[in-house]
């Protein structure tokens, strides 16, 4: 009896390509239909028709193929360039931030979603991707959009009131006065309920209220937005516990971009 396959025509990224045999492909694309797809694509390394030089990481592009029932990968058959960001390729901070956000991307994205939410989460990454190609990536533009790719991923934390008990900072509390942010939770907690946590990281309410500012903005303003001394420094302590916590190791593209857009010891204490 004949295995029923549906068929895949959409846009997508592709966040990560790997040789495999002779002449094909394992891609692993972030899809505007299906979320995250893992596909082989036959012949992709013989075939200049079918794949006329588009399977390099970044790029955008319009794919047909085939969805097996219960099968681990998906088949791509055509791909077409979209968009190449070559902006990205041509300085090393925006290459490195690039890489960082599509392996995050890559680890982190969700099999299998489809509708608004596989729609919501291509959208960031595009715009992501434009954003980086057009602007001089800074040290406060990595650790916002890092923020923004885990918002995205749905894993946005909670920054404004205390996640064990619901309670809010005071609003007449001074920006210095610190708090404590608990990694596992995944936001703030007030004084009583962090006496009985550990993971916490501790960080100034107006570092808390700067990251809000991040996460609830466009895109474009991220451009413009700065971080400095020790805002800087702990709202990327905080991203990196974060993130590590999520991710599980250490991404391949970390030291990298540490080494040519590095932020003030994000794994310290």
């Amino acid at each position: 009896r004949a295995v029923r396959m549906s068929g895949v025509r959409c846009e997508a990224v592709l966040l990560r390509s790997v040789e495999y045999g002779e002449s094909d492909r394992i891609v692993h694309l972030l899809t505007s239909d299906h979320g995250r797809l893992t596909a082989i694509a036959k012949g992709a390394r013989r075939s200049h028709r079918r794949f006329p030089g588009t399977l390099d990481v970044f790029n955008r592009l319009a794919i047909e193929g085939r969805l097996k029932p219960r099968a681990s990968m998906a088949f791509l058959e055509q791909a077409r360039l979209v968009d190449a960001f070559l902006g990205l390729r041509d300085e090393p901070r925006r290459y490195a931030l690039a890489s960082f956000l599509v392996e995050m991307l890559d680890r982190l994205s969700p099999e299998g979603v489809a509708g608004s939410e596989a729609a919501r989460l291509f959208r960031f990454t595009i715009e992501s991707l434009d954003l980086v190609a057009r602007v001089r990536p800074d040290a406060t533009l990595r650790v916002l959009l890092e923020l923004r790719a885990l918002d995205a991923l749905g894993l946005r934390p909670e920054l404004g009131r205390c996640v064990r008990c619901g309670r809010v900072p005071a609003p007449d509390v001074a920006p210095g006065h610190v708090v404590q942010f608990h990694v596992a939770d995944g936001g703030i907690v007030c004084t009583p309920c962090a006496l009985r946590l550990d993971g916490l990281v501790p960080i100034e309410l107006g570092t808390l209220r700067r990251l809000a500012q991040g996460l609830d903005g466009t895109l474009e303003a991220l451009g413009e937005a700065r971080l400095e001394g020790r805002a800087l420094a702990q709202a990327a302590r905080l991203l990196f516990r974060f993130q590590r916590f999520h991710v599980g190791v250490e991404l391949r593209s970390e030291r990298f971009l540490e080494e040519v857009l590095p932020v003030s010891a994000p794994g310290a204490a």
